[in-house]
């Protein structure tokens, strides 16, 4: 599923005092994450548009072997890397009634571990579990049909079994439906919706949702405006590692807003964020090294942190300016720190110019 931009527009503004400085919000991703084995959540109250309440898939109770609170021995063996044994024990309890049993029997062919691969099979075991009300079976069926496994591709079908699957509380099903519901191409553009739906995914710990409803909450849309609360949820996501969250709760901590100000802080999370590769970070964070705002100036590695974020696309003319006036030694020094982040940054663009030149170039003629 393509990642939708929550963008913002605002821009930076750098003032000649702590006080006055700006940092402005970043314009990032975010992403859709992988199916895991969440805990449920209780379903989102409120009016269902059309195509969720097309959503027909059956929601039988699970059996009692299924809930019966036994050990799970075939999951068990299947985290170890046991794939036979999984597949033995599974097909034991599936036989029994288990829909968990059942999903893990899909899990097994759609992967190839312990059997050959093979997509009819997986679906035919996700679509039994399914119908005993398993919500893992029927985001496993989401993916199926959006990627195009045993079958065509079929949005449609596949916003019916996420709706399904986030009725019963499965929270990376609630969050893919909620982009969906932003996107507004296969449903009507709905961010109420969105935020109900990317609030169970949130409650479940989930980052990414609650960058997203963050991000909905900072600029009032599908919920009213509340930057406190806003922060509150770039705060929870930044301690899952979600990147652009570090990056919205740092510029928070920067200029006091929604929370209390705390530049040190506010740098650390920059300097993480940079780490893992975000410009926008690098970008702020040579503001701050430049300035000494919260921590002790350092023209190195705030002109170092300028060259990397500038190589990956971020315009800053201000720190042109500053990088411009250092000394030749100095300047050479940030030069030389920056050159293995240039360079892999180059790499990583030649790579992906490479690959969509060979998807779009026609075949050469012989």
């Amino acid at each position: 599923m393509a990642a939708l931009a929550f963008v913002t527009a605002a821009p930076l503004l750098v003032g000649t005092a702590s006080a006055q400085l700006q940092l402005g919000p970043p314009s990032a991703p975010a992403r859709t994450p992988k199916l895991r084995r969440p805990a449920a959540k209780p379903p989102v109250h409120g009016k269902k548009s059309v195509p969720e309440q097309a959503a027909a898939a059956p929601t039988k109770p699970p059996s009692t072997a299924a809930s019966s609170g036994a050990p799970d021995l075939a999951f068990g063996a299947f985290q170890r890397g046991y794939y036979i044994t999984a597949f033995e024990s599974a097909t034991q309890d599936a036989a029994r009634g288990n829909a968990k049993s059942m999903t893990l029997l899909g899990e097994l062919y759609a992967n190839g571990l312990g059997v050959p691969r093979d997509d009819k099979k997986a679906e035919e075991w996700y679509k039994l579990a399914a119908a005993r009300g398993d919500a893992d079976a029927m985001f496993a069926l989401a993916m199926f049909r959006m990627e195009g496994r045993d079958g065509p591709r079929d949005r449609q079908k596949s916003a019916q079994w996420l709706a399904a699957a986030a009725k019963l509380g499965h929270p990376i099903a609630a969050y893919d439906l909620a982009l969906l519901y932003i996107e507004g191409e296969l449903f009507p553009q709905d961010f109420a919706r969105a935020a109900q739906l990317l609030g169970i995914a949130a409650q479940a710990g989930n980052p990414q949702a609650q960058y997203a409803l963050g991000t909905l909450y900072k600029q009032g849309r599908g919920v009213p405006k509340d930057m406190h609360e806003a922060v509150r949820l770039f705060a929870l996501a930044a301690l899952g590692d979600q990147v652009d969250a570090e990056v919205e709760y740092a510029i928070a901590l920067f200029n006091g807003d929604g929370i209390d100000r705390n530049q040190k802080l506010a740098a650390t999370l920059f300097h993480k964020a940079a780490l893992a590769g975000n410009p926008i970070a690098q970008d702020r964070l040579a503001i701050i090294l430049a300035n000494g705002f919260g921590v002790p100036a350092d023209p190195v590695e705030a002109a170092k942190w300028h060259l990397v974020s500038k190589a990956a696309g971020e315009t800053d003319l201000a720190l042109d300016d500053f990088v411009n006036r250092l000394d030749a030694k100095t300047r050479a020094a940030a030069e030389k720190a920056a050159k293995p982040w240039i360079d892999a940054i180059q790499k990583t663009v030649a790579a992906r110019t490479h690959e969509v030149s060979s998807v779009t170039s026609p075949p050469a003629t012989k």
